[in-house]
């Protein structure tokens, strides 16, 4: 298969399970809602070692957010309940709850609860108030410039993680200018997320490694500096390789941004890009599989 000029293997992208929620943030404006889901959802860019992955949806205007002012939704994924949980507890307790004027709300009515509000209200130290409105309850905090307010529990459903495409290309500026514009076009969907820097990631793993205890470790097979000593996945012609992760909330929305995203890659392409493909483990890893023909067709 060629799309634009670029050679789309006959592979595919592996992926599995996750749980997952959505948070509701607001504040005073959008620049405070903005800082407090940038500072809540970092160092969230692999379960490896962050425990969590999380992201930036989309910004949310005051009508659509439960107290009538600006607000930012994000995505946080996990590997369990109760990894999610702790996260959640976590994140939202250091970087939300902290954030000047904030409040925090549960984004998904659907699945399991999972306690938010409840566990953070003993920062209160028993000045902390419980609120209900309709079958809702709420957490009111007191804090110095008022009073925090959160949701007491937020849903949670399974979901997707580790959806991916790799962009091969003849020099960093050129696969990094598709990377960019395959992100560009991604976030503006519902229900994904990409959760490394700037939605894209250089250190692509394998799984394993020769040092005892690491569980994951640099993909060599697509590093173009060590192509001439390890069996290498790449041609002569490629001398720079980018991926984008994606975490969905379910399987067709990670569907959805892979195909969004190779089609943003490639197009207008001007000879740099002369590959797309997708990491799997054979299909050991998860039980998703994500064929770059069968999205594309």
């Amino acid at each position: 298969m060629i799309l634009d000029g670029v050679e789309i293997e006959d592979t595919f992208a592996e992926a599995f399970g996750m749980r997952a929620t959505r948070l509701i943030v607001t504040a005073d404006t959008p620049r405070w809602a903005r800082i407090a889901g940038d500072t809540a959802t970092g160092f969230a860019t692999s379960v490896i070692a962050c425990g969590a992955e999380a992201g930036i949806e989309r910004d949310l205007s005051a009508e659509e957010t439960p107290d009538g002012r600006p607000g930012i939704a994000l995505l946080f994924f996990a590997v369990s309940r109760d990894a999610l949980t702790k996260a959640l507890r976590d994140r939202v307790g250091q970087c939300v709850l902290t954030c000047p004027g904030t409040a925090c709300y549960s984004g998904l009515d659907e699945g399991e609860r999972l306690p938010l509000g409840r566990s953070l209200r003993y920062f209160g130290d028993g000045y902390q108030a419980a609120k209900r409105l309709g079958d809702k309850r709420y957490w009111r905090i007191p804090v110095m410039d008022g009073e925090f307010v959160c949701e007491d529990t937020v849903g949670q459903v399974k979901a997707v993680g580790g959806g991916n495409f790799l962009i091969l290309g003849k020099t960093h500026r050129g696969v990094l200018a598709a990377a960019e514009r395959a992100v560009e076009q991604m976030r503006r969907l519902i229900g994904v997320i990409m959760p490394f820097p700037g939605g894209i990631a250089r250190s692509g793993s394998k799984i394993g490694s020769r040092y005892k205890g690491l569980v994951a470790s640099t993909n060599d097979a697509y590093c173009p500096t060590i192509k001439g000593i390890v069996k290498t996945a790449l041609p002569p012609s490629v001398d720079a390789v980018l991926e984008i992760v994606i975490d969905g909330l379910n399987e067709a929305a990670v569907g959805a941004a892979m195909a969004t995203g190779i089609r943003a890659a490639c197009a207008g392409n001007d000879g740099e890009i002369l590959r797309i493909t997708a990491g799997n483990y054979g299909g050991k890893l998860g039980p998703f599989h994500f064929r770059l023909h069968e999205l594309l067709a």
